[in-house]
């Protein structure tokens, strides 16, 4: 199973369908596993609640998600990686990925997509993930 590590302007966006969506769907259908960190799932929640999304069904469905370790990979073990120059913040996403020997880390953030690749990890967009990446 491919482990994926996922943005969180990504996460926000699969609410509004599209691409990110689809990525999501994946992870609901236990076609990927979602790799996640405290920081990581801290600042989901955060977003979610700040951008005040209204479909409330879909959020506490992903709560639960979250809340059963619904097909999740989680860390607590991160080390201190400074990769991110233009966004220092997003560190925190390859923090993840390096513990979890995750596959990718999927990303709308272009401070990210500048790196490409970060210890054999890659770096991709929604588009480019499910382009590549032919799920069964």
């Amino acid at each position: 199973m491919i482990k994926v590590v996922i943005d969180t302007n990504i996460f926000v966006s699969s609410f509004f369908g599209g691409n990110p969506k689809k990525i999501i769907d994946l992870w609901k259908n236990e076609e990927i596993a979602l790799c996640l960190s405290k920081d990581i799932l801290d600042e989901y929640i955060d977003v979610l609640q700040r951008v005040g999304l209204k479909d409330e069904n879909d959020i506490e469905e992903l709560l639960s998600f979250f809340a059963k370790g619904f097909n999740i990979l989680f860390t607590a073990n991160t080390p201190k990686i400074k990769a991110v120059k233009d966004d220092p913040d997003d560190d925190k996403f390859i923090e993840c990925a390096v513990p979890l020997k995750a596959d990718v880390i999927i990303i709308g953030d272009k401070a990210l997509k500048t790196i490409g690749k970060y210890m054999g990890i890659k770096i991709l967009t929604p588009q480019e993930f499910l382009k590549t990446h032919k799920i069964d």
